[in-house]
């Protein structure tokens, strides 16, 4: 599948072939996506303002690995080899003066994000009075989806920061005299405008929908899926904002309504949606993996496709986890140690994992050269055609924030909560299904919601979730006295970047990091 040559060349504008840099990036202004008077008069600058917010929010969770560096390593499986700044990370030393620390530190890039949304929002229903090729119902989706974008910048940013400040019209793209917010305020803020957009967001474009029927921006439903938010992409995400607040009674309405609906994201010929087996996942297999192309599985992930040149040496998992024999680097920079692995799967028949215990034979989907000391993590392996040298190798895989079997597991997580023990069960088992684990037995002495946050780490692993599930977990249990800490004391959020304070003097550090 190929986006159009429009597409191409605004993308082609943000990142480089080969090698972009995190650096520039991050230099991107918070109005350089609509900086003339001028951009608001076509179809075709709505359509680039548009893909220039997903691209801006690709940038701000890619920019230096953040989307791992903060998801996967602090607590959690990984272990570094010999980078001293991801294993401060690791250690939880989140104020150590590691340039790498400082840069995700910055919240800058997220803003970009939220910025461009906000021009969006206030400038493109211009276009409709002066294009009539892009209507007023174009104009309605095109808004949600900015709401819905905007919206998810400001979540992903309340995990990292928690008070963060709250702009909500492009004027304010300039925020070095904005305070922080309360995370409770944003986090409802958000709530409130994705709810909106759910009202509008189609579940799929370019087909049959009964909102938007017919292509989108000219193209078909294979063009668009994986690409866009659509309203099942807003469900997923407000069930993680009400389950990151606690607030597991409307986590379960958005979870079962993410379920009840997920066909509607198939059809019109192209890749739908299922529950995928584990060789799909990590082979690739018919095509169904969510880190591979871009797929509809992907509810919400940004995809670099290797056909549109979209190739990087940076911002993907691999460059952190991959070396010989899969590229001809000599040593990963961050692995799972085999103690790790052997706690985490714990099924002789986890077809993830596990090692027959005749012939002491492992299963490869996960860990390659698992006999030497440092095993491969190679679950993800989206390598692009060329390597250069030893150090230097291209990756194509999407960032991706929620699946299918993701949202399952988390409604399993609701269910639980909210003491809906044989529902909850039901939930964890159809997402493990195709894993080759037993299934989880109703009249087991076994604690289910332990149960759904070990699957969580296995079926998840790699992909940005293990330090959020820690923080949801402890707020459940509550029997990990220094995680009680953390959170007492706001320890579980980072520190903000010192170039925010130095630039701000509005903006106060989180007083665990004083």
């Amino acid at each position: 599948m190929k986006f159009n040559k429009f597409l191409l060349v605004l993308l082609a504008g943000f990142f480089t072939t080969i090698g972009f840099s995190c650096k520039k990036v991050l230099e991107v202004q918070p109005n350089s996506l609509a900086a003339e008077e001028n951009h608001w008069n076509n179809y075709e600058d709505a359509k680039g303002g548009l893909i220039g917010i997903y691209t801006l929010m690709r940038t701000a969770m890619v920019a230096d690995n953040t989307h791992w560096l903060m998801g996967d390593l602090r607590q959690g499986d990984f272990t570094s080899t010999n980078r001293s700044d991801l294993k401060a990370i690791i250690d939880g030393e989140l104020n150590a003066s590691y340039p790498v620390i400082q840069r995700v530190s910055n919240w800058k890039r997220f803003y970009s994000v939220i910025n461009a949304a906000s021009l969006f929002i206030e400038r493109s229903r211009e276009i409709v009075a002066s294009d009539p090729r892009y209507t007023p119902i174009n104009n309605q989706v095109d808004v949600a989806q900015a709401r819905a974008l905007r919206a998810f910048a400001y979540f992903y940013m309340v995990r990292i920061w928690g008070d963060v400040p709250l702009l909500i019209t492009s004027h304010d793209g300039d925020f070095n005299t904005h305070p922080r917010t309360s995370k409770d305020k944003v986090l409802a803020y958000a709530t409130s405008e994705l709810l909106l957009a759910t009202k509008v967001l189609p579940f799929r474009y370019g087909g049959n929908d009964p909102i938007f029927p017919g292509l989108y921006y000219g193209a078909n439903w294979p063009t668009w899926n994986g690409v866009l938010f659509t309203k099942l992409s807003a469900y997923a995400v407000l069930s993680h904002i009400a389950a990151w607040q606690g607030n597991y009674l409307d986590c379960e309405v958005y979870t079962k309504y993410f379920l009840d609906n997920i066909t509607s994201l198939n059809g019109d010929g192209s890749f739908g949606v299922k529950y995928i087996s584990v060789d799909e996942l990590t082979e690739n297999v018919n095509g169904y993996s969510p880190f591979a192309f871009k797929r509809a599985v992907q509810i919400v992930g940004f995809g670099f496709e290797y056909g549109n040149g979209e190739a990087t040496a940076n911002g993907h998992l691999e460059q952190l986890t991959l070396a010989a024999p899969l590229i001809l680097k000599a040593n990963p920079e961050i692995f799972i140690p085999k103690d790790t692995i052997r706690k985490a799967f714990t099924d002789v028949n986890d077809l993830r994992f596990s090692i027959d215990p005749l012939t002491k034979l492992y299963r490869k989907n996960y860990f390659t050269n698992y006999s030497s000391e440092q095993p491969i993590f190679s679950k993800i392996k989206c390598i692009g055609s060329a390597q250069i040298s030893g150090n230097f190798a291209l990756f194509t895989s999407a960032v991706l924030f929620t699946r299918y079997e993701e949202v399952t597991l988390l409604r399993a997580e609701a269910l639980a909560v909210l003491g809906q023990r044989d529902e909850a069960i039901s939930a964890l088992n159809r997402a493990s299904a195709l894993r080759g684990i037993k299934p989880f037995q109703s009249n087991s002495s076994s604690d289910v919601i332990e149960a759904i946050f070990a699957e969580r780490r296995r079926e998840l692993m790699g992909e940005g979730w293990r330090w959020y599930d820690l923080v949801r977990l402890n707020r459940i249990k509550k029997n990990n006295p220094a995680f009680n800490t953390l959170l007492a004391n706001g320890g579980i959020y980072w520190p903000v970047s010192r170039d925010i304070l130095s630039a701000n003097p509005s903006i106060k550090q989180n007083p665990y990091w004083n």
